[in-house]
C-alpha cells in the first residue's frame, strides 16, 4: 500500500491580504477562516487519513519558529521542517522534499500549498485515493478544480482521454495561462477545462527524474544544497549558496507543461486559494445581508461586505460591496471589485521604505512576542511576553538603556553576570553596554513593560553572545 506523505509548501507573503498578511506574518500563518491558521487547517484536513504519514513542511527561515509552534499546538510531529535559504518558487522546494523522501518505500508526495481552503474534505480524500493508483504507477497527478465561474485569476487545465484502468483520472490535454473573460467563458462552456489548483500527487523519484530531464540545473543545485544540509535545532537547513544558485521556477513551468506523464483528477471540493479579500468573503460564513464579519463590529444597512476588526470597535453604516479590514496600525477600505489592487498599497509601502508591509506592531519571536506601545524622540515603550521556560538571548546594546517593569509572572534577569528574580510590580534597569538576559522560570507567561531610551532604538542594535535558538 502506498504511503502518502504530505509536503506542505509554506512560503509566500500573501500581499493581496494586506494589512492582515505581512512579510513577518503571512496569510498561511493567520487564522483567516477559523481559530486555526491556514497552515494548521491544511495539516488537520489530511493528517488523520489512513494512508497518510508524518508531513514535511517547507518554509522560509524567518517563519521557522512560528511554523514549529503551530505544529506543536496541534501535537503534530513532522518528518522534517525544511528551510529554504531564499525563495526559489515551487519546483526547487518540492525537489528538496523529494530528495528527502526518495528512499522511503512506496512513498507518494501529496504536495499542498499551506494557504488554500477545502470545504469538502471527504471529497478531497476520495480524490486523493483515486489519484494514488495512477501516481504509484508513475504519473504526475494534479487536481483540477471544477470551475464555478469564468475566473480570470486562475490558470486552467484541459483534460484529455481517460487513463485506461484509472477511473476518474485523465491525460492532461494542455495547461493554459490566466485567460481573459471571453476565453474563460468559453472554457466553462466546453466542460473539459478546470482551474489549476497547484496540488499534486506523485512518487519522489519520478518527479526528480522528470525535473532532471527538463530542468537539470534545478536538480543539480538543489542536490548540492541537500547534500550539504545541516540540522539547526528542529530544522533542516538547506545549504545557502547552492540553493540560492538554483533557477527559480514553478512546478507547472519546470515540469507539468512539458512532461508526458502529467495526469489530472477533476474534483469539486469547495476549493479556494484565498488570493484576495473578495475570495475570503466568498468562503466565510455570512449573515442574512451577505456580510462576513469578524471582531468588534457594528453594522447598519450594510450588504454583501467583509468587515474585520482586530484591535478596536468598527462601525459601518449604509454601504454595500465594501471591504474594511482594521489592524492596530493600518486600515484598508476598498470596493470588493478592487480587491486585487491591494498589492499596489504594498508596492507603495516598499517604495516609501515604510514598515507596515513587513510586520505588525506585535512581533513574534521564538520565546514569545513584543509589541510597540509608544515611541518618540529618544524613547520607545514595548509590551513583552515571554513563554514559560523560555529566555531571550544573552545580549548587549551599544546605543540604548532599558527599564523593565514586571506586570505579571516571574522574571529572571541577568545583568553583567549577576542574576536576580523579579516578581509582579518590581522593576530593574539595564545601562547602555551592559550584558543582560531575560528569562521566564515560571509556569505562567511573563508580561512586562520595557522602556528604551537612547540615541538609536533600532532592532539591529543587538549584539548576541549566546542564544538558545541559534540566531546570530
Amino acid at each position: 500500500m502506498a504511503k502518502i506523505i504530505p509536503v506542505i509548501l509554506s512560503g509566500g507573503s500573501g500581499t493581496r491580504l494586506w494589512p492582515l498578511s505581512r512579510a513577518a506574518l503571512p496569510k498561511q500563518l493567520l487564522p483567516l477562516i477559523s481559530d486555526y491558521s491556514m497552515l494548521q487547517e491544511t495539516l488537520q484536513r489530511v493528517i488523520g487519513w489512513e494512508q497518510v504519514d508524518a508531513p514535511v513542511v517547507v518554509c522560509g527561515n524567518d517563519h521557522r519558529f512560528q511554523v514549529a509552534e503551530q505544529l506543536r499546538a496541534l501535537d503534530i510531529e513532522p518528518r522534517s521542517i525544511m528551510l529554504e535559504p531564499v525563495g526559489r518558487n515551487t519546483a526547487p522546494a518540492i525537489a528538496a522534499a523529494a530528495m528527502l523522501l526518495k528512499d522511503v518505500p512506496d512513498a507518494l508526495l501529496l504536495v499542498l500549498p499551506a494557504d488554500h481552503v477545502i470545504q469538502d474534505v471527504e471529497a478531497f480524500e476520495q480524490a486523493v485515493i483515486r489519484a494514488s493508483s495512477a501516481a504509484a504507477a508513475g504519473r504526475l497527478v494534479t487536481f483540477g478544480i471544477q470551475p464555478g465561474s469564468p475566473e480570470t485569476g486562475y490558470g486552467y487545465i484541459q483534460s484529455g482521454t481517460q487513463l485506461s484502468g484509472y477511473e476518474g483520472c485523465f491525460e492532461v490535454g494542455r495547461f493554459v495561462e490566466k485567460p481573459d473573460l471571453e476565453t474563460a467563458e468559453s472554457y466553462i462552456q466546453s466542460g473539459d477545462f478546470y482551474w489549476n489548483s497547484g496540488m499534486f500527487l506523485f512518487k519522489p523519484d519520478i518527479y526528480l527524474a522528470e525535473l532532471e530531464k527538463f530542468n537539470p540545473k534545478i536538480v543539480q543545485q538543489v542536490a548540492l544544497a541537500f547534500e550539504q544540509r545541516y540540522q539547526d535545532l528542529d530544522f533542516c537547513r538547506l545549504e545557502e549558496k547552492a540553493f540560492s544558485e538554483s533557477p527559480s521556477d514553478s512546478i507547472d513551468y519546470a515540469i507539468m507543461e512539458q512532461t508526458s506523464l502529467a495526469a489530472v483528477v477533476p474534483v469539486d471540493i469547495g476549493w479556494n486559494d484565498v488570493g484576495s479579500w473578495t475570495a475570503l468573503w466568498e468562503v466565510q460564513e455570512r449573515d442574512g445581508q451577505g456580510n462576513a464579519i469578524r471582531g468588534d463590529v457594528y453594522l447598519d444597512g450594510v450588504k454583501n461586505s467583509l468587515i474585520r476588526s482586530d484591535s478596536r470597535f468598527v462601525a459601518v453604516i449604509g454601504v454595500e460591496d465594501i471591504l474594511i479590514v482594521e489592524t492596530a496600525d493600518a486600515v484598508l477600505v476598498s470596493h470588493k471589485d478592487r480587491a486585487q489592487d491591494v498589492k499596489k498599497i504594498v508596492d507603495y509601502l516598499k517604495l516609501e521604505k515604510r514598515s507596515e508591509h513587513i510586520s505588525h506592531p506585535r512581533v513574534y519571536r521564538p520565546w514569545g512576542w513584543y509589541e510597540g506601545i509608544d515611541a518618540g524622540d529618544r524613547f520607545q515603550v514595548k509590551r513583552i511576553m515571554v513563554k514559560p521556560g523560555q529566555k531571550l538571548s544573552l545580549q548587549m546594546h551599544h546605543h540604548r538603556a532599558e527599564h523593565w517593569v514586571v506586570v505579571s509572572g516571574s522574571a529572571m534577569v541577568t545583568i553583567d553576570g549577576k542574576t536576580k528574580l523579579f516578581s509582579e510590580n518590581e522593576s530593574t534597569y539595564i545601562p547602555i553596554g551592559s550584558t543582560h538576559r531575560l528569562e521566564n522560570p515560571g509556569k505562567l507567561p511573563l508580561h512586562l513593560i520595557e522602556v528604551q531610551s537612547g540615541g538609536y532604538l533600532g532592532e539591529d542594535d543587538i549584539v548576541r553572545f549566546e542564544d538558545t535558538y541559534g540566531r546570530s
